[in-house]
Parts: structure tokens; sequence; C-alpha cells
């Protein structure tokens, strides 16, 4: 997409009309955008009206009647997410430097106390990451007014702590993996040849005294090495590692990523399109769509918020909707991503901080072991 450029004039008159529609939900005539300003910036209406009509033409203004006013295009809206996150990055930047410099002169507002006081009272004793994304989705989604959804990050990064197996039933077994990180996830596995209790806890032994400590991922690529060296002398017990380790026992997160969704009544609520609003609803309902939205859309590896205004890409259906997404981490392993995705009409500065808050709270909330 072509960058937008607007002159100072223009933007001051497309930010007021953006915030107008925010608060209001309607077209936005002249006489409102010279009553915002109350002739503080020197505009007179035939001046805004005129400026109006500059925008319509750049393709961020519609009108979606002849006598009605002026509505933001997605493109309007990219642009003023563009400037709220080149002026929070700079008074990121600021308060980092701990320069007493005064912030831009359009302020990004900081999350209010109250609001960080709502947020931490929410995650009141959560103790797990499982627990905390769960809880994130929840208050993203009472805050917003929109969809909170909160991804589980992949084993890839993952730090085994401890691992057991059940026995369900005849080639049936039910494995619980714990991450250093506090994630606690089950998974039913198939086996092609049936496991006694004692081959279970055999197997459990080996992992939990081999391999406590090592990235999830590394263990299946030695536990396959293991097999084929040590397979002589060890044959009997490894072949039941290596059965439960290749039926899924250490790819559970991976093999089916979790995902916490809360708030799709809010969307509801919001949409007056019934048949647009089925297929919205169809769009969001598939987890996996929105697993991989999240995935292409957020660095697990960066720290920054993103903001994606418009999803059509993702979907048609999702046009007029807006992903905001941060990663969580602890340390230096990614817990997953935590993210908002509402109607284009939302409080932009306040979602960004609330996202970034909720995000950053990872660190604090969750108390993981060291050795």
């Amino acid at each position: 997409m072509p960058e937008v450029r607007v002159s100072p004039r223009e933007r001051l008159v497309l930010t007021a009309i953006i915030e107008l529609y925010i608060a209001t939900g309607e077209p936005v005539a002249s006489q409102a955008v010279a009553r915002y300003f109350a002739n503080k910036e020197g505009l007179s209406s035939a001046t805004i009206r005129n400026v109006m009509a500059t925008l319509g033409e750049s393709g961020l203004l519609d009108q979606p009647h002849t006598s009605a006013g002026r509505v933001p295009t997605a493109s309007a809206f990219r642009f003023y997410v563009e400037q709220i996150t080149r002026q929070d990055a700079q008074l990121g930047r600021m308060s980092a430097a701990s320069i007493g410099v005064a912030a831009p002169a359009a302020d990004v507002m900081p999350l209010s106390q109250a609001r960080r006081g709502q947020i931490e009272d929410s995650f009141s004793g959560v103790a797990s990451t499982t627990e905390y994304l769960e809880r994130t989705s929840h208050v993203l989604a009472l805050i917003s007014q929109g969809l909170g959804v909160a991804l589980a990050g992949s084993t890839e990064r993952q730090v085994l702590e401890h691992i057991h197996f059940s026995r369900l039933a005849t080639g049936r077994v039910l494995a619980v993996l714990v991450t250093q990180a506090g994630a606690v996830h089950d998974r039913v596995l198939a086996l092609d040849r049936d496991l006694t209790h004692v081959e279970l806890e055999t197997a459990a032994r080996y992992l939990n005294e081999n391999f406590r400590g090592w990235l999830i991922d590394r263990i299946r690529a030695e536990v396959a090495r293991r097999m084929e060296a040590e397979r002589a002398a060890y044959h009997q017990m490894l072949a039941s590692v290596e059965e439960l380790c290749s039926k899924g026992a250490l790819v559970g997160v991976e093999a089916s990523p979790t995902i916490f969704v809360d708030g799709m009544a809010n969307l509801i609520a919001s949409e007056v399109d019934r048949e647009r609003m089925r297929q919205m609803l169809l769009a969001l309902e598939a987890k996996q769509r929105l697993v991989e939205l999240l995935t292409a859309y957020v660095d697990g590896r960066q720290q920054e918020v993103r903001v994606v205004v418009g999803l059509d890409e993702a979907s048609p259906a999702m046009q007029d909707l807006v992903l905001i997404g941060a990663p969580a981490r602890l340390g230096g392993a990614n817990l997953g991503t935590v993210a908002v995705i509402a109607p284009t009409r939302m409080q932009y500065q306040e979602m960004i901080q609330a996202v970034r808050y909720v995000a950053g709270l990872s660190q604090r909330i969750l108390d993981v072991p060291t050795e």
C-alpha cells in the first residue's frame, strides 16, 4: 500500500474526524469538526469543508450519502494508528533515556491507574501459564468490548519440568507434560501396542531423570538417537519411550495449539448486518484461522505491540476488524501471544496500552522455580 501523505492541517482534521467517529459511531459533518476545534486551530468551517473534500479524494474519507457527513476509511485508521504507534515509540525512547523532553504534541495517554488496577485485580490468584493465558482472553474481551484472544507458545522453546503417563485403556495413554514456565499440557495418545503401568512409569522416570531442563524439541531428537545407539542394551525400555514420543507425548502443543477466546458476544452486539455477522463469526469460530492470524502478524521474538487494521487478507468477512497483539514473555521464553480483535471503532490508544500492559504482566505474576 502506498504511503499516505497529508499536510499538517489535513492531519489535524483527519484526526478530529476519526476521534469523533470513534466516540459517536455517526458520520462526521464539518460543523462537528469546527466545534471540536472551537476555533483553537484557526480553521473556519469553509476551510474544514475543503480539507474534508481533499481527504475524500485521497481515499481517507467516505461519504455514505450525499447529504451525510464523512466516515474514515481503513486507510485513514491505518494512518491514525501509525501516528499513535510512532508517538508511542518516541515516548518510550524518551522514558528509557530519562531525558526531560516534553512528549509529542499529540500525547500518547498512558493507561490510567484505575485501568491498571482493574487489570491486576483480574489476574489475582493466577499461578501458571495456562491460567494466565485463559484469564488474559477474558480480561481483554472485557476491556475492549471485542474479542480477547490468547495463544499458547509452541513447545519449540519450552523446557521440560516433568512428564507423567497414565494408562486409560488398551492402547490409550494420557500424557501430562509440565514445562518450567508452569504450563500444563495433556494429550491422549493412541499407541500401536499396549504398555503396562510399569512400562509407563519406567518411561516417565527415564525422561524426567535424563531430560529435565532440556528444550522439548531437542528431547525427541535425542530419544531417537539413543534408541539407535543403545538399542542392544536398553531395547525394551527405550522402545516404550520411543513409542510414546513418536505418538505425540512431547508434541501436544505443536499438534494442537492451545488458544483461549472470549467475547464473541461483544462482536455480535456491534454488528447490524446479519449476513455479514454470520460470515464474520464463521471466520472467527475457526480457531485454526485465529492461530494462523496471530502467528502471521505477531512475532514472538519481538516485544512491541502490533496493530493491523482491516483483516480482509485473512478473510473478507474480517475487513472491518482490527488486531492488536503482543508477545508475552518470561525471561527468554515466549509464552504465547495476547491480542484483541475488535471493530475499527475502538479507543486505539487505550487498547494498545492495555495489550502491552497485560503482555508485560507475565513477567511479574508467574513465579517460575529456579535451579
